[in-house]
């Protein structure tokens, strides 16, 4: 073993370190290991707010969106569905619309937006039969025609207890632009064939789910599909498959993949994510100075044995390197029990769900923890580094002193 592993190991475990010295010493692993942990909470409920927003956005919205760029209808959607379906990459694709109305129950009436779907194409009906349904869905996907009965719907969860509505019941729907261009607005009748829950505030407390043929029956010439919504293999392709889609139907289409509609939420998650880590990067760094004080406090303690060192031939860099061990077992120590502390924090965290937060606000009502391995060893290792840095001054100092005033001092 090197001497330098061998001092700085030595000078660690000493009994007869000075009570002070052994303090600092138990501050500084404990307020890295704190720091660290804290560092791995943090970004892991970040990547947890994240992903469950992702989550729950492409639960109820498509991967890609095509429409025209002029913003009319598509009359050969279908032509244009089985012409994107057989791009690679492509898993599904579905005619639709989305058009604001207003829902009027028993106990109340509130906005909402018409969820047009293609009844026709039920291998694309990856988004609804991902819903948590109470009811069925079945009636929406299947119905081309309402035959004369009212329509069947899926509500929202929140919008159903907004509007007192519950299975069975039959409600009211005014198409919010029929009644903007007309003095006689489309008022239809509709059943509701099921409540849905995305489990993001947004679509529960609004979306309506029916088949696009109901939704065209809103207004009084009809329309067809708007919007063709896409379901890819692989979500992080959307930009490459969207160009792909562009340059297969031309350039009256235009795209929006799932990153760019969701874009500003994203940035702001991500400039919190990177703020957090540099508040809490700064309180490893101030628990780190406690290595400074400690390594102060040992070279006061040891200045013979240096000085008996230095006299013995003992170059600086040797010295130096004595005290940066120590500073760096210190440091690794503190890492290692900060990242038990961490993944144990974000375990009891899952496990009982600690972070809850208010649905209307926040769009989700708990937050998960998901702890990334790179996340994780970029904590360990920023402490780490910082502890090293703390070591610089103090082994300088005890390299610099010459080793007669060091053995007259301690005499």
């Amino acid at each position: 073993m090197p001497y330098e592993l061998f001092l700085a190991v030595r000078y660690l475990r000493s009994r007869h370190k000075r009570r002070l010295a052994r303090v600092t010493t138990v501050v500084a692993v404990t307020g890295i290991a704190v720091g660290v942990a804290a560092l791995i909470v943090a970004l892991a409920l970040a990547n947890g707010f994240r992903d469950e927003m992702r989550e729950k956005i492409l639960r109820g919205t498509a991967h890609l969106n095509v429409m025209r760029i002029d913003g009319h209808p598509m009359s050969d959607y279908r032509d244009l569905v089985t012409r994107i379906k057989a791009l690679k990459g492509v898993t599904n694709a579905t005619g639709t619309s989305y058009d604001g109305a207003v829902l009027i129950g028993p106990r109340n009436s509130a906005y909402a937006v018409l969820r047009g779907i293609d009844a026709e194409s039920r291998p694309a009906m990856v988004e609804v039969e991902d819903l948590i349904v109470e009811g069925s869905a079945a009636p929406i996907i299947d119905a081309s025609t309402n035959g004369g009965q009212p329509v069947a719907v899926l509500v929202g969860s929140e919008l159903a207890a907004r509007t007192g509505l519950h299975v069975g019941d039959t409600a009211e729907i005014i198409s919010a632009n029929a009644a903007l261009t007309s003095f006689s607005p489309l008022k239809r009748a509709v059943r509701v064939a099921g409540i849905f829950r995305a489990e993001l505030f947004e679509y529960d407390s609004s979306w309506i789910y029916l088949s696009l043929d109901a939704a065209s029956g809103f207004y009084e010439a009809g329309y067809a599909a708007s919007v063709i919504s896409v379901q890819l293999d692989n979500i992080y392709e959307a930009k490459q498959i969207a160009a792909t889609v562009r340059t297969a139907l031309g350039s009256s289409y235009n795209t929006i993949d799932w990153e760019e509609a969701n874009r500003p939420l994203f940035n702001a998650l991500a400039l919190e994510r990177r703020m957090g880590a540099v508040v809490i990067a700064l309180i490893i760094l101030i628990a780190s100075l406690n290595i400074t004080t400690t390594l102060i406090l040992v070279v006061v303690e040891r200045r013979r044995e240096i000085g008996i060192l230095s006299a013995l031939g003992a170059a600086r860099r040797n010295i130096m390197l004595i005290f940066i061990i120590e500073g760096a077992i210190i440091g690794a120590l503190g890492s290692i029990l900060g990242i038990l502390l961490g993944s144990l924090a974000c375990l009891a965290g899952n496990r009982y769900q600690l972070v809850s937060l208010p649905a209307d606000v926040y769009s989700i009502s708990n937050v998960p923890f998901h702890p990334q391995a790179a996340d994780v060893l970029l904590a360990a290792l920023a402490a780490f580094l910082l502890s090293l840095a703390a070591t610089i001054y103090p082994a300088r100092a005890a390299a610099q002193v010459r080793p007669g005033e060091m053995l007259r001092d301690a005499n």
